[in-house]
């Protein structure tokens, strides 16, 4: 790896593409944004010219309005070409909500990792309307707010098939160690891990151009929770083995296109600041545990500003990935409150 830890990061395009519109960000790869209904208010997507046809890589909601910037982009900057080929990055929704419209409506073919597409077929079945006995007590073992419990606890909950299209049964599986051609290029695929399971990036063998997704984001680090679905995980253990993985291959020079925010260049400086951020809030958190708390009692010294509403939810998960790594540690411990809630603290 070439020395560019202090190398600042640098951002060649100062303001993102209009909706509706594409930014060549390297010979035949353009770089679009769709927009997304919460705070973190868009998804950037790309595609890559095959000649004939594109490869587009992530997709967006599956919304009208989404559908709509779609059609816009497919008459105008993709010049009427159809999409042959979609990639998703990771089964998150703002990434492959709209993976199965293009199968539908284009005959694209569908190319991601096997747990993305697993995860993303399972979530399209696991309809509610009312979260169930499960996800209650799992938020009551983290201390949700009783305020927030009792609101959430009658209201629909998020469901993956709102907002993502049908997908049809048949896909593509990319898996670590891959070389893909795509858009003239060869493209070597390394696999990271923590804030999505088996989450594919793109590492160009002949420029300088590295496909993140969610897994290296300037700005801000990508969420990293525990679920009602694997309330034992450790995704934190995960993304920090994939963040020294990954820090490997980065150089200076690498313009890294992530899903969200903008491009940028300096990749060794962010990869470092990517796992420091969590070890300063894994300090941050031992100290903060002197007293027994907790999950929904950790926003403090991990978040250091005032949660609000809408980010409550993944504020929680989060809280709780990192409380779980310690304890896996073994550097806490933990006991049940009488109401369900695991208290966590530093001592036997």
């Amino acid at each position: 790896m070439m020395d560019g830890a202090e190398t600042p990061l640098r951002y060649p395009h100062t303001s993102p593409p209009v909706e509706g519109d594409a930014v060549e960000v390297a010979d035949g790869v353009l770089w679009m944004r769709l927009p997304l209904p919460m705070k973190l208010d868009h998804v950037n997507v790309y595609a890559l010219d095959e000649g004939e046809s594109w490869t587009v890589i992530d997709t967006g909601f599956d919304s009208r309005r989404t559908r709509a910037v779609w059609e816009k982009l497919l008459a105008g900057p993709l010049g009427g070409k159809p999409v042959s080929r979609v990639i998703v990055t990771h089964h998150h929704p703002d990434h492959v909500g709209l993976a199965g419209w293009f199968q539908a409506a284009q005959g694209a073919e569908l190319w991601t990792t096997r747990t993305a597409w697993l995860f993303a077929r399972m979530l399209m079945l696991d309809e509610q309307a009312v979260p169930t006995e499960e996800t209650l007590n799992f938020w009551r073992s983290c201390g949700m707010d009783a305020d927030v419990l009792e609101n959430r606890a009658t209201e629909r909950p998020f469901n993956f098939a709102d907002i993502v299209a049908p997908m049809p049964l048949g896909f593509n599986r990319i898996k670590q160690g891959d070389v893909m051609r795509i858009g003239g290029r060869d493209w070597d695929v390394h696999i990271g891990n923590g804030h999505a399971p088996e989450h594919a990036t793109f590492w160009s063998r002949d420029d300088n151009l590295v496909i993140s997704g969610d897994q290296i984001i300037a700005s801000i680090s990508p969420n990293v929770g525990v679920y009602a679905t694997e309330p034992g995980a450790d995704p934190l253990a995960d993304w920090l083995e994939a963040c020294e993985r990954l820090q490997t291959l980065a150089r200076p020079d690498h313009l890294v296109l992530a899903g969200h925010n903008l491009p940028f260049t300096g990749l060794p400086t962010r990869m470092r600041q990517l796992i420091d951020n969590h070890h300063g809030a894994l300090n941050r958190l031992m100290a903060h545990l002197e007293t027994p708390r907790t999950a929904g009692e950790c926003f403090a010294p991990l978040f250091k500003r005032e949660i609000g509403e809408g980010e409550y939810g993944l504020a929680l998960v989060e809280a709780k990935a990192h409380v779980s790594h310690l304890y896996q540690l073994d550097k806490i411990a933990r006991r049940r409150r009488e109401d369900g809630a695991w208290l966590y603290y530093v001592g036997g």
